[in-house]
C-alpha cells in the first residue's frame, strides 16, 4: 500500500468501489444473477438487519441507499449494474457521519462486510472477463 493510499484508506470518510481500485478489496465485485435479483437481495440485507434504515429505492437507476443507524453512522449507496445475462456488477459507496474529517478506514471496512456478505447469498464470479 501506498503512502498516498495509506492515507486517503484512514484519514477519509469515504470509500467506494471501482473497476479498477488500488485496493483489492475496493474492486468492482461480479455476480450470477440478473439486476433486479441484486437489487432485491440488497433490499432484503437492509432491511433484515437492524443496523441498516433504508433511505430509498430506485430501480430504474439500480440503486439503493440506506444508513447505518447502530454504532458509528454512515451513509451507503449500493448500485447494481447488470453487464450481460446472469453478470451483475454490485459497487458501494460509503460515507461516514462524524464530527471528524476521518474514519480510521471504518467506510472500507463497511464494504468489505458488506461484499462478504453478499457472497453467502449470491454466487460471486471471481474473473471479471469470466464467460457464463
Amino acid at each position: 500500500m501506498s503512502f498516498r493510499q495509506f492515507v486517503a484508506k484512514y484519514f477519509g470518510n469515504h470509500a467506494e468501489t471501482s473497476e479498477r481500485h488500488e485496493d483489492p478489496s475496493l474492486k468492482t465485485q461480479y455476480y450470477k444473477t440478473t439486476k433486479d435479483r441484486g437489487l432485491d437481495y440488497l433490499e432484503k440485507l437492509f432491511n433484515n438487519d437492524e443496523r441498516y434504515k433504508v433511505n430509498a429505492i430506485s430501480r430504474e437507476h439500480g440503486e439503493v441507499s440506506a444508513y447505518i443507524t447502530k454504532g458509528k453512522r454512515a451513509f451507503i449507496v449500493g448500485t447494481v449494474i447488470m453487464v450481460r445475462p446472469y453478470r451483475t456488477a454490485i459497487d458501494f459507496s460509503v460515507t461516514t457521519e462524524s464530527g471528524m474529517p476521518f474514519d480510521f478506514g471504518y467506510s472500507t471496512k463497511v464494504i468489505q462486510q458488506l461484499y462478504q456478505q453478499t457472497g453467502k447469498e449470491l454466487t460471486r464470479l471471481d474473473e471479471p472477463n469470466e464467460r457464463q
